[in-house]
């Protein structure tokens, strides 16, 4: 089946759910992952048909399901139906761990759920795409520990400076004291009494 639609690196950045295929089950969750951060949001992983109701009411986020096969067809119905008929729902990505069509034609994965993301499609076996995550993931990872490390050293100057304005740290200084003034005035004497 030669697939048109959505690429790769649309898909990840894109409020499109999808089904992705193949590769290892933490693979696609890697994928998952990189999907929540460009939203900028927690992954939610669904590994029982029971918790998947629940995740799809969602109105954004990325909802990650490792095998959608093993949840079964009903769960799958759940799927469809969110697809369907939520106007705001999270991005659903569907893993199934072998080829998509090999589970559509063993009937492990519902038709019409694969019809309404056959347009949208991960194919980790697809020739160099491993090796092109695993690159790509590598970059991101050392652009988080960068951007990890400038947080740190941003809330310890900030510490350090709340540190500095704490009452018992600051030095105070003083106006120098002022030499008293002469009068010119004579003052009455103690004992005498005012006229």
């Amino acid at each position: 089946m030669t697939l048109s639609g959505y690429r790769e690196e649309e898909l990840v950045c894109n409020r499109a759910s999808l089904i992705i295929h193949g590769g290892t089950e933490e693979e696609r969750r890697s994928w998952a992952q990189e999907a929540a951060r460009s939203f900028d949001v927690e992954l939610v992983e669904v590994r029982q048909a029971a918790d998947l109701a629940n995740a799809l009411r969602q109105r954004n986020g990325v909802v990650f399901i490792p095998d959608a096969v093993k949840l079964g067809r009903e769960a799958q119905g759940l799927i469809l139906r969110c697809l369907q008929m939520q106007e705001e729902r999270p991005k659903v990505v569907v893993g199934v761990s072998g080829a998509a069509d090999a589970a559509l034609a063993r009937g492990t994965l519902r038709e019409d759920l694969h019809y309404r993301l056959h347009q949208a499609q991960v194919d980790l076996q697809k020739e160099g795409l491993r090796d092109l995550l695993r690159r790509r993931w590598a970059l991101q990872a050392e652009q988080l520990a960068v951007k990890a490390a400038a947080a740190r050293a941003a809330e310890e100057k900030a510490r350090a400076a709340a540190e500095a304005r704490r009452p018992g740290t600051v030095t105070r200084t003083f106006p120098k004291a002022r030499k008293p003034v002469s009068s010119t005035r004579k003052s009455a004497p103690r004992n005498a009494s005012p006229r």
